[in-house]
């Protein structure tokens, strides 16, 4: 029996490694022993295997000859897990297929309680990976299978401490992190093991607001065009009417309605329509929008019936309750007497992007930029609406825990109570205003010193403030900002850290990684000294200390943190000199003999030039002089950079000066010379061959042309950074902590290699699945 056991589990794996799924059904039905057999090294069955492979028919009818087993023997197979505890409904989670999650968990509703190694849950592993439609159905699911009404909070944590809401706003699913405060209000107070809310973490994510990304010009205006719906509150009788608690079977057809336009991380099973058709699809639902507004307003207008307006009361009254419950309307910018004229324009602005081809990537990634934005304001705002007295009751910084007691769940039996006692977790190092000043988050500033104008005296363990920390971390705009609370000013920038440094101070520091957005060491220095005058311009000196606890005054810092900044930008300046200088004084050696002659000699009767009258003589004659001149000043301010003793303030406007003005001179010598090439050479050539030769001009000039263009982006760099009063920040990211990086999936999504995440091979033949046999 024994050796037909083995047999069976090795035609088992090869027949899954093969995708031949018919006869894996087959033997499921024929053997109900081999469903909770492992057949791979890793742990996995026959159903991970399907459910990775993603053929939602198979694991259905896989799932289906489960009913033929006793309820136990049900249950112990639906739970057999890999040696990663991932059981099949885990890994249909992580992928994000809302129908396999349906099939498998409508079986068995406490399927969605089993942890990982990891304690993570199959409701989990959805909202790290941001899967909307499988999270919802999941929570759904379990819930329909109690009677008690409150959401189950067990399942909202992991072994780190991590919620549900941290991974979903640390994946940048505002999304899903909307629908999460809606469904789970109490995790919007809830800490990590470092302390960390899910408003601090947002708060360290400066790339999910407007105020944290650069956009070029052309990106900009595309993005102020660019048209966004607001987040709503999925309804969860949608859910609830799809689901039928006797059969334990949805309708399809309630369970996937079409995406909405603004759910770009929708999956590919929110949709039934390729993808080349959205454009389409967009405008027909506009369309369809615009007509419905305009026959709703025309028959308020016309009808005289009061049912129409008390209809309409009702209406209203329901949008209110949803509204305070978290559903935000979609025409927030416009009065509700708008909406049509706000619908046709949107209509009109799909219209006309179709016409200009402007389906385009680039396009999208805008959209889905504004998009972010967008939500993460929205996220940004029910977190303080919801979470005010707790943010702020402490002061941000001890946050209490009251909330976050024991709450036993059922589960399976495998799975201990994740919250059974009382822990104490490490005080929050800074409350979330200041993670904000820290990565210029303007928003988040603006929205909590509005809410709770106290806020803004908030001190971290080094006794920094708002102020402090913009400057410290080289934020404009938040400095700006506290420049115009004039109530605040005087206490605000009196500011001293524990080591006793002022504003002045920590501007006159350089840290570990290059401030600014602009490239080079000169060009660097060059603001570091703008942004030092820039914090001591707008205050009187006394504001500041003089002296630090060291008895360093902000110079002194300023010179010592700068000299290796000062080096490699002078031995820059100097390369850059040397080789421009060789070139200057070959035009200059080239224009003064080109000045110094007169084509075609002079008339020995009058003395006067012969070719006096010919319009290439003037040309000539001007151009001559021209880089004449020209190369000579470039000489002048070479040399004069060389020569330079590159002092520390002198990278303020000496130096980059002198540069721009030789790099000007440079390049309108090498055009004047080229210039007077060519009309000196118009005399030689015949009158039929005159304008014959001027294609041969356009090839002399190429290859000085393309080496102006090569220096062309330095020029236009050290334009914009000379002429630039405010320097513009680099929107670096500082972390939050240094543990949770990675395990949160800050900013990039990396992952260390020893990844957490659940393994969930994309097609059968992966290497990783290997029989142990």
């Amino acid at each position: 029996m024994a050796m037909d056991m083995e047999s069976i589990k090795k035609e088992l794996f090869r027949s899954a490694m093969k995708g031949k799924w018919k006869q894996v059904v087959e033997m499921y039905r024929n053997h109900p022993t081999i469903q909770k057999e492992k057949i791979t090294r890793s742990g996995d069955t026959a159903l991970h295997i399907a459910v990775s492979d993603g053929n939602e028919e198979v694991v259905a009818q896989m799932v289906d000859s489960l009913l033929n087993l006793s309820p136990k023997d049900r249950e112990e197979a639906l739970k057999t897990h890999n040696h990663r505890k991932n059981t099949a409904l885990h890994l249909a989670a992580a992928m994000g297929n809302a129908k396999m999650c349906r099939i498998i968990a409508s079986l068995e509703p406490l399927l969605v309680d089993c942890r990982n190694v990891d304690g993570e849950t199959p409701l989990f592993l959805a909202s790290i990976y941001g899967r909307k439609q499988a999270f919802l159905w999941l929570h759904y699911i379990r819930n329909n299978s109690e009677s008690n009404s409150s959401p189950n909070y067990a399942n909202c944590r992991r072994n780190y401490g991590d919620t549900i809401l941290h991974c979903a706003i640390a994946g940048d699913y505002f999304d899903l992190a909307f629908q999460i405060i809606y469904l789970y209000k109490d995790l919007v107070t809830w800490v990590n093991e470092e302390g960390l809310s899910p408003l601090h973490l947002l708060a360290s994510k400066p790339s999910a607001f407007r105020s944290g990304s650069r956009l070029g010009r052309a990106e900009t205006i595309i993005y102020h065009c660019v048209f966004v719906e607001d987040l709503k509150v999925t309804d969860p009788l949608r859910f609830q009417t799809a689901f039928d608690k006797t059969s334990q079977k949805p309708n399809d057809e309630q369970l996937y309605p079409t995406a909405p336009f603004n759910n770009i991380r929708s999956s590919a099973h929110e949709h039934d329509y390729p993808d080349n058709y959205q454009i389409c699809c967009h405008i027909f639902r506009a369309l369809k929008t615009t007509v419905t507004a305009a026959i709703n307003i025309l028959g308020e207008f016309f009808s005289k019936n009061k049912s129409v307006k008390e209809d309409k009361a009702d209406a209203n009254a329901k949008d209110m309750e949803l509204a305070g419950s978290g559903v935000v309307g979609s025409n927030q910018l416009f009065p509700a007497n708008y909406r049509t004229l706000s619908d046709l324009v949107r209509f009109l602005y799909l219209v006309l992007l179709v016409f200009l081809g402007l389906g385009s990537d680039e396009l999208k990634k805008i959209h889905r930029k504004k998009e972010k934005h967008t939500w993460a304001v929205q996220v940004m705002k029910e977190l303080l609406y919801r979470g005010s007295s707790y943010e702020y009751e402490d002061n941000g910084r001890q946050p209490q825990f009251s909330n976050f007691l024991a709450v036993e769940s059922p589960t399976l039996g495998e799975t201990k109570p994740f919250m059974h006692k009382s822990r104490r977790h490490p005080a929050v190092k800074e409350s979330p205003i200041l993670i904000a000043a820290k990565n210029g988050v303007m928003e988040i500033i603006e929205e909590i010193v509005d809410l709770f104008p106290v806020s803004i005296h908030d001190l971290n363990e080094e006794k920094k403030n708002i102020v402090l920390l913009a400057v410290e971390h080289r934020q404009p705009h938040v400095y700006q900002f506290s420049l115009k609370k004039n109530i605040f000013k005087e206490s605000l920038f009196r500011q001293v850290d524990n080591m006793g440094n002022s504003a002045l101070h920590l501007a006159a520091m350089l840290g570990d990684h290059n401030p600014w957005l602009i490239p080079g060491e000169a060009l660097q220095m060059q603001w570091e000294i703008k942004w030092y005058q820039f914090v001591k311009r707008p205050m009187p000196l006394d504001f500041f200390a003089r002296y630090n606890r060291k008895f360093e005054t902000p110079e002194d810092i300023f010179n010592k943190t700068h000299k290796e900044l000062v080096r490699s930008g002078g031995q820059w300046l100097n390369k850059t000199s040397e080789s421009c200088s060789v070139v200057a004084a070959l035009i200059a050696t080239v224009a003064f003999a080109t000045a110094a002659t007169v084509p075609g000699g002079m008339d020995e009767t009058s003395g006067e030039p012969v070719l006096e009258k010919q319009p290439a003589f003037t040309v000539f004659a001007m151009s001559s002089l021209v880089a004449l001149c020209f190369s000579v000043t470039a000489v002048v301010m070479f040399l004069s950079i060389l020569t330079s003793r590159f002092q520390e303030f002198d990278f303020g406007k000496a130096l980059p000066m002198k540069l721009l003005l030789g790099l000007t001179s440079l390049f309108m010598s090498i055009a004047s010379i080229l210039v007077s090439f060519c009309a000196g050479h118009f005399f030689v050539l015949k009158d039929q061959l005159q304008y014959a030769a001027l294609p041969i001009y356009l090839v002399t000039c190429l290859p000085v042309t393309l080496f102006a263009l090569a220096q062309f982006p330095l020029y236009l760099d050290l334009l914009w950074a000379s002429f630039k009063q405010v320097p513009q920040p680099s929107y670096r990211a500082t972390p939050v902590t240094s543990d949770h990086v990675w395990r949160l999936g800050y900013e990039d999504h990396d992952a260390k290699p020893d990844d957490h995440r659940p393994y969930h091979p994309k097609s059968p033949s992966t290497n990783s699945f290997t029989s142990p046999n």
